[in-house]
């Protein structure tokens, strides 16, 4: 196992190559303007104002409808740095919520979207892959994958909640 030292020798070489860098920040424009464009778009949806930007595994925001918000769920947009891709999850405000509306969905065997294993450690309740292999080439096209697969995954998520009141 290689120690912080080598870590950072091979950290700070990336990084003076510039192309880390550069292609972090790209990404993280990307995603604010992805996140206004939402906003812009959507004024029904309550784009959170932050963004998560995390440890280089994860960035997201919250997109609040009043649907979900009522019942105390968000919808995150998020980045999963590894793997490249972008995916949509529904989450609870807190872990007690996580849990309920974990046991709900479990329970009704609805499997339109992936349900994590368990909520003990997770950060999502349902998730959905919007963009496998996202195109950084073509924005606009990229940007309305996210934003009709976010939207439908929404839908479908209300519908699902407006018969198991």
């Amino acid at each position: 196992m290689a120690s912080l030292q080598d870590y950072m020798v091979e950290y700070t070489g990336q990084v003076r190559k510039g192309v880390i860098r550069k292609a972090y920040l790209g990404l993280m424009e990307y995603i604010m303007a992805l996140r206004t464009h939402l906003h812009r778009e959507h004024p029904d949806l309550a784009v959170a104002g932050g963004i998560y930007y995390g440890y280089m595994d994860m960035t997201y925001f919250a997109v609040l409808p009043e649907s979900l918000k009522r019942r105390n769920l968000k919808v995150a947009v998020v980045y999963l740095h590894e793997a490249c891709r972008f995916e949509a999850w529904l989450a609870g405000y807190n872990k007690k919520v996580q849990a309920q509306y974990w046991a709900l969905i479990k329970e009704s065997g609805w499997s339109k979207y992936r349900l994590v294993p368990a909520t003990k450690g997770a950060d999502s309740i349902l998730e959905h892959v919007l963009v496998e292999a996202p195109d950084f080439g073509d924005l606009s096209g990229l940007t309305e994958q996210i934003e009709q697969g976010t939207l439908r995954f929404i839908r479908d998520v209300e519908e699902f909640l407006a018969g198991h009141n």
